[in-house]
Protein backbone atom coordinates (compact mmCIF):
# COMPACT_ATOMS: atom_id res chain seq x y z
CA UNK A 1 0.00 0.00 0.00
CA UNK A 2 1.59 3.45 -1.21
CA UNK A 3 0.19 6.64 0.22
CA UNK A 4 0.62 9.52 -2.30
CA UNK A 5 2.37 12.14 -2.51
CA UNK A 6 5.01 11.39 -0.55
CA UNK A 7 4.97 7.90 -1.99
CA UNK A 8 6.34 6.12 1.89
CA UNK A 9 4.52 2.42 2.86
CA UNK A 10 1.88 3.28 5.37
CA UNK A 11 2.49 1.31 8.60
CA UNK A 12 -0.66 -1.00 7.11
CA UNK A 13 1.31 -2.42 4.69
CA UNK A 14 4.68 -2.45 7.10
CA UNK A 15 2.17 -4.20 9.64
CA UNK A 16 1.07 -6.12 7.15
CA UNK A 17 4.41 -8.31 5.47
CA UNK A 18 5.18 -8.96 9.18
CA UNK A 19 2.34 -10.69 10.10
CA UNK A 20 2.06 -13.94 10.80
CA UNK A 21 -1.31 -16.79 9.98
CA UNK A 22 -2.07 -16.66 13.92
CA UNK A 23 -2.19 -13.11 15.17
CA UNK A 24 -2.78 -10.06 12.43
CA UNK A 25 -0.49 -6.82 13.71
CA UNK A 26 -1.91 -4.14 11.70
CA UNK A 27 -4.00 -2.77 14.66
CA UNK A 28 -1.51 -2.96 17.50
CA UNK A 29 -1.36 0.67 18.95
CA UNK A 30 -4.80 1.52 18.53
CA UNK A 31 -7.18 1.40 21.10
CA UNK A 32 -9.86 -1.20 21.09
CA UNK A 33 -12.44 1.57 20.57
CA UNK A 34 -11.05 2.23 17.37
CA UNK A 35 -10.61 -1.08 16.14
CA UNK A 36 -14.35 -1.72 17.24
CA UNK A 37 -15.42 1.77 15.43
CA UNK A 38 -13.65 0.83 12.30
CA UNK A 39 -15.24 -2.60 12.08
CA UNK A 40 -19.15 -1.16 12.81
CA UNK A 41 -18.06 1.50 9.85
CA UNK A 42 -17.44 -2.03 7.59
CA UNK A 43 -20.79 -3.86 8.84
CA UNK A 44 -22.72 -0.46 7.83
CA UNK A 45 -21.16 0.12 4.52
CA UNK A 46 -21.17 -3.75 3.37
CA UNK A 47 -24.49 -3.53 4.82
CA UNK A 48 -24.40 -6.10 6.92
CA UNK A 49 -25.33 -4.58 10.41
CA UNK A 50 -26.15 -1.13 11.77
CA UNK A 51 -24.04 -1.25 14.93
CA UNK A 52 -23.48 2.21 16.91
CA UNK A 53 -21.61 3.37 19.95
CA UNK A 54 -23.94 5.15 22.44
CA UNK A 55 -23.24 8.75 23.22
CA UNK A 56 -23.32 9.74 26.50
CA UNK A 57 -25.86 12.34 27.99
CA UNK A 58 -24.36 14.97 29.35
CA UNK A 59 -25.69 18.41 30.84
CA UNK A 60 -23.57 21.86 29.60
CA UNK A 61 -22.93 24.20 32.63
CA UNK A 62 -21.17 27.17 31.03
CA UNK A 63 -19.88 27.90 27.87
CA UNK A 64 -17.47 30.43 26.67
CA UNK A 65 -17.49 32.28 23.57
CA UNK A 66 -13.87 33.52 22.70
CA UNK A 67 -15.02 34.51 19.24
CA UNK A 68 -18.85 35.31 17.70
CA UNK A 69 -18.81 32.39 15.54
CA UNK A 70 -17.39 29.68 18.00
CA UNK A 71 -18.08 28.55 21.34
CA UNK A 72 -16.40 26.40 23.67
CA UNK A 73 -17.68 24.17 26.02
CA UNK A 74 -15.57 24.69 29.15
CA UNK A 75 -17.64 22.54 32.07
CA UNK A 76 -20.12 19.96 31.87
CA UNK A 77 -21.29 16.98 33.61
CA UNK A 78 -22.66 13.76 32.74
CA UNK A 79 -26.25 13.99 33.00
CA UNK A 80 -27.27 9.67 33.86
CA UNK A 81 -24.52 6.88 34.46
CA UNK A 82 -24.25 5.59 30.57
CA UNK A 83 -25.46 1.66 30.23
CA UNK A 84 -23.09 0.18 27.39
CA UNK A 85 -20.71 1.17 24.62
CA UNK A 86 -22.43 -0.18 21.64
CA UNK A 87 -26.15 -1.28 20.36
CA UNK A 88 -27.75 -1.88 17.12
CA UNK A 89 -29.32 -4.54 14.79
CA UNK A 90 -27.91 -7.55 13.10
CA UNK A 91 -30.05 -10.47 11.35
CA UNK A 92 -33.22 -9.03 12.88
CA UNK A 93 -31.95 -9.13 16.70
CA UNK A 94 -31.04 -6.43 18.82
CA UNK A 95 -27.05 -6.42 19.81
CA UNK A 96 -26.27 -4.58 23.11
CA UNK A 97 -22.39 -5.03 24.44
CA UNK A 98 -20.06 -3.12 26.50
CA UNK A 99 -15.83 -3.22 24.96
CA UNK A 100 -13.62 -3.30 27.46
CA UNK A 101 -9.55 -3.26 27.70
CA UNK A 102 -7.37 -4.52 30.42
CA UNK A 103 -3.61 -5.11 30.42
CA UNK A 104 -3.36 -8.06 33.32
CA UNK A 105 -4.36 -11.24 32.81
CA UNK A 106 -7.76 -10.90 34.72
CA UNK A 107 -10.78 -8.84 34.07
CA UNK A 108 -11.93 -7.02 37.65
CA UNK A 109 -14.94 -6.14 38.35
CA UNK A 110 -14.15 -3.01 39.19
CA UNK A 111 -14.04 -2.19 35.32
CA UNK A 112 -17.76 -2.69 34.84
CA UNK A 113 -20.74 -1.04 36.62
CA UNK A 114 -23.48 -2.54 38.66
CA UNK A 115 -26.02 -0.35 36.19
CA UNK A 116 -24.35 -1.63 33.08
CA UNK A 117 -24.59 -5.57 34.57
CA UNK A 118 -28.51 -4.49 35.02
CA UNK A 119 -28.93 -3.15 31.89
CA UNK A 120 -27.39 -6.44 30.15
CA UNK A 121 -29.47 -8.61 32.00
CA UNK A 122 -32.60 -6.58 30.78
CA UNK A 123 -30.98 -7.31 26.83
CA UNK A 124 -31.11 -10.82 27.77
CA UNK A 125 -34.52 -10.68 29.37
CA UNK A 126 -36.15 -9.15 26.46
CA UNK A 127 -34.52 -11.66 23.84
CA UNK A 128 -31.95 -9.33 22.87
CA UNK A 129 -28.37 -10.41 22.31
CA UNK A 130 -25.81 -9.27 25.04
CA UNK A 131 -22.25 -9.20 25.44
CA UNK A 132 -19.13 -8.19 26.55
CA UNK A 133 -15.90 -7.92 24.84
CA UNK A 134 -12.35 -8.03 26.18
CA UNK A 135 -9.52 -6.85 25.27
CA UNK A 136 -5.90 -8.46 26.87
CA UNK A 137 -3.69 -5.59 25.46
CA UNK A 138 -0.35 -7.48 26.70
CA UNK A 139 -1.37 -10.34 24.96
CA UNK A 140 -2.71 -8.84 21.63
CA UNK A 141 -6.10 -10.95 21.80
CA UNK A 142 -9.60 -10.07 22.18
CA UNK A 143 -12.26 -11.87 23.50
CA UNK A 144 -16.18 -11.90 23.23
CA UNK A 145 -18.01 -13.21 26.51
CA UNK A 146 -21.53 -13.66 26.40
CA UNK A 147 -23.16 -11.40 28.90
CA UNK A 148 -24.73 -14.31 31.16
CA UNK A 149 -21.57 -14.79 32.52
CA UNK A 150 -20.20 -11.62 33.28
CA UNK A 151 -23.68 -11.34 35.51
CA UNK A 152 -23.44 -14.66 37.05
CA UNK A 153 -19.57 -14.45 38.18
CA UNK A 154 -20.19 -10.58 39.31
CA UNK A 155 -22.89 -11.76 41.30
CA UNK A 156 -22.14 -14.90 42.49
CA UNK A 157 -18.37 -15.38 42.53
CA UNK A 158 -16.30 -14.92 45.41
CA UNK A 159 -13.69 -13.04 43.18
CA UNK A 160 -13.40 -9.74 42.69
CA UNK A 161 -12.55 -10.63 39.06
CA UNK A 162 -12.51 -13.23 35.89
CA UNK A 163 -9.30 -14.46 35.41
CA UNK A 164 -7.78 -14.99 31.70
CA UNK A 165 -8.33 -18.61 31.29
CA UNK A 166 -11.91 -18.27 32.28
CA UNK A 167 -13.02 -15.84 29.65
CA UNK A 168 -10.39 -17.96 27.56
CA UNK A 169 -12.61 -21.02 28.36
CA UNK A 170 -16.26 -19.67 28.23
CA UNK A 171 -15.57 -17.00 25.73
CA UNK A 172 -14.44 -16.70 21.78
CA UNK A 173 -11.21 -15.60 20.43
CA UNK A 174 -12.34 -12.95 17.91
CA UNK A 175 -10.71 -12.81 14.61
CA UNK A 176 -8.23 -9.75 13.88
CA UNK A 177 -7.92 -9.01 10.16
CA UNK A 178 -7.71 -5.35 7.79
CA UNK A 179 -11.37 -5.09 7.41
CA UNK A 180 -13.09 -5.91 9.54
CA UNK A 181 -9.98 -4.98 12.14
CA UNK A 182 -12.15 -7.48 14.82
CA UNK A 183 -14.90 -9.44 12.97
CA UNK A 184 -16.76 -9.77 16.10
CA UNK A 185 -20.23 -10.55 14.32
CA UNK A 186 -18.56 -14.24 12.76
CA UNK A 187 -18.69 -15.11 16.92
CA UNK A 188 -21.80 -13.61 16.77
CA UNK A 189 -23.15 -15.54 13.87
CA UNK A 190 -21.29 -19.16 15.16
CA UNK A 191 -22.56 -18.65 18.98
CA UNK A 192 -26.10 -16.98 18.41
CA UNK A 193 -27.24 -18.14 14.98
CA UNK A 194 -25.46 -21.26 15.15
CA UNK A 195 -29.04 -23.02 15.72
CA UNK A 196 -30.58 -21.06 13.06
CA UNK A 197 -28.60 -22.65 9.74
Amino acid sequence: MVNYPNMKRSWQSRAMMTSDKKHYTAHRGMSLEEDISLSNQYYLSHDIAVIYKKPTPIQIVKVDYPRRESAKIVEAYYKTPSTTDYNGIYRGRYIDFEAKETKVKTFPFANISKHQIDHLQKIINHGGIAFVIIAFTSLNEVYLIDASHMINDYYHSQRKSITYQKIKDLGHLIPQGYQPRLDYLKVVDDWYFKEDE
